[in-house]
Parts: C-alpha cells; structure tokens; sequence
C-alpha cells in the first residue's frame, strides 16, 4: 500500500500544476523536501529489521540499512544535477516532471521488492503487535526529544540549504547537488563507525558525542565567509552528523518489549515528520529576509539542546546488550 501511495504521489506531482491540488498530495503522499525517508515506510522497516536480528547485531543491520538508504539518496542528490545540463534539449519543466514519474516508478520497484521478502519478516504470533504499554513514558520521551531535532533540522532541509548557498554565494543548482552527493557519502560512510563506537561508549553517548559537534559545525557555517569554507564545514558536520541515525533507531528498537516496536516506531517517527514538516516554512521567511544564514544558526542551537537533554534523561536507560 505505501509503495502504491509512493506511485501515487509521484504521477500526481508530474501531471498536476495548480496549487491546492498539489498541497493535497504533498500532506498525504510519501514526498519529503530532505533526502531522509519519514514516511510511512520507515516503522514497518524499523520492526521488521530488530526482529530479524539479535540484540547484539541490531545497531549494525541499521548501519547497513542507513548506509544504503544515504548512498541512494546521495546518487539522487547528484542526479538533480541533470535539470540544468539538459535543460537546454529537453525544457527545465519535462526534465523535473521526468524525476516525478522517475519517483513513482520507483515506488512500483519498491513494491516488488518487498512482495519477494520472506513470511518470517512478519511479526509472530505468539507476540503480536500490542499498543504502547510499560514502556511509554521512555517513548513518549523519545518522541518529545526526536521532535526537536527534526525541527531543527526542517530548518536546514537539502532544497532549503540549496536556495542558501545560491542566494549566498550564487551557487547554481548542479554544484549545489554536487556537494549534497559528497556529504550524504560522507555520512553514509560514517554510520560504519558508529557501530564500534557504540559498542565501546554505549548508544545514548554515541547519539550525543557524535551529534553535539556536527551542530556546532552546522551553526559555524552560517558564518562562513566563502563558499569553500561552508562546503569543509558542511563535510566535517556530515561526518559526524549521521552517526545517530542507526544508533536512534537500534535504541528505540532495544528499550521497548518486542510486541510495542511497531507502536514505538510509529510514536517516534510521526512527530518527528509533523515537526520536521513545520519547520521549512518558517525557514523559507527567514531566507526571504537576507542571506544571513538565520536558519543554519537555529537548526544548530536546537539540535544542541536536544543532544544536551537526551544525555541528562537517557543515558541511564540502558539497552540489553549494555546491562
């Protein structure tokens, strides 16, 4: 069904122009302005991949998870590039109507993927899946928390920061996606040393000694004076940014019962995309204000407090493997 929805979506923005329409499918459809996945597909994943794997292994099937997600998103990144080199042949509007339906057909792939997964990726039933129960006040905490971060980081969405480094430093559109490709690889690279890492420190202090950095690195670089002084911050923060992700989602996964996981992920990930949904907006009035980098300096100071409040209320909740 999310798969269809995703097909949906993507013939919906290629063939429809008017406004409302469009805002429509936006609110119900699977397209997102970042390159991260908040859709409906990620709590299904999520619960299908801590089932599948023991304890031990769960913070590194995400790493592999994400690693592959960032890479595919990273290539998309690159190909938005092809707008502007092809421009000329074919129109600007034909080629962005193509990466819709480009989109959609993806959906059919996904579709077809996920007919040929195994029955045992679905949940048991000696353990179905139940409501949240002992442990909602975590989750709920959780949410709360991952809300913060994803509305700092709304601020500071791929198509957000394009426009900055464009109105900043006149960076056109192929560049621009140029150095998202180099960023999301970076990224993608350093979810591999996150699982070390928190095999050594634990996950809450690899979530928050890994993100506490690349968020001060995110808020120097509205202050940077030339482009090639943001594009080293933008690298160094990408390095260190991501190192959350599957350690986020293998800690979710570990402090619930096996039955709450799929009402876990679903708690955390849905106000985590109404956030992360609110955020664009207010950060579109502050670009339209100047070229200062306003957005990048409060996405950052959030994701600070969020890194800082995550350690004082978590980091005594600890998963199984770490007991």
């Amino acid at each position: 069904m999310a798969s269809f929805l995703m097909l949906g979506t993507g013939l919906g923005f290629a063939a429809i122009e008017s406004f409302w329409p469009l805002l429509l499918i936006a609110f119900v459809g699977t397209l997102n302005p970042s390159s991260g996945d908040v859709s409906l597909f990620l709590p299904l994943e999520h619960t299908v991949l801590a089932q599948s794997v023991p304890d031990q292994e769960r913070t590194a099937v995400f790493a592999r998870y994400s690693f592959v997600g960032t890479v595919v998103g990273a290539v998309g990144a690159l190909a938005a590039g092809t707008v502007d080199w092809l421009a000329p042949l074919f129109g600007r509007a034909t080629l962005i109507n193509a990466l819709f339906l480009l989109y959609g057909v993806l959906g059919i792939a996904s579709a077809l993927l996920f007919r040929k997964l195994s029955p045992h990726a679905e949940a048991s039933s000696e353990r179905p899946p139940a409501p949240l129960g002992p442990s909602k006040r975590h989750v709920y905490g959780l949410a709360a928390l991952f809300s913060v971060d994803a509305f700092g980081g709304g601020f500071i969405v791929d198509s957000l920061l394009a426009l900055w480094l464009f109105e900043r430093f006149s960076l056109a559109i192929a560049t621009a996606g140029t150095i998202f490709f180099v960023t999301g690889l970076c990224s993608a690279i350093s979810y591999f040393a996150a699982v070390p890492l928190a095999k050594r420190f634990g996950l809450v202090n690899t979530m928050v000694f890994t993100h506490l950095p690349s968020s001060v690195l995110l808020l120097l670089t509205a202050f940077a004076p030339n482009v090639w002084i943001a594009f080293a911050l933008l690298t160094f923060r990408s390095l260190l940014s991501q190192m959350d992700v599957p350690t986020r989602s293998s800690y979710v996964m570990a402090v619930v019962t096996p039955e709450e996981r799929p009402a876990a992920a679903s708690v955390t990930t849905v106000p985590r995309s109404l956030a992360a949904a609110a955020a664009p907006f207010l950060s579109g009035w502050l670009l339209g204000l100047g070229t200062f980098g306003w957005p990048l300096v409060i996405a950052g100071t959030l994701k600070i407090v969020y890194d800082l409040t995550l350690l004082l209320q978590f980091s005594a909740v600890r998963p199984p493997e770490e007991s």
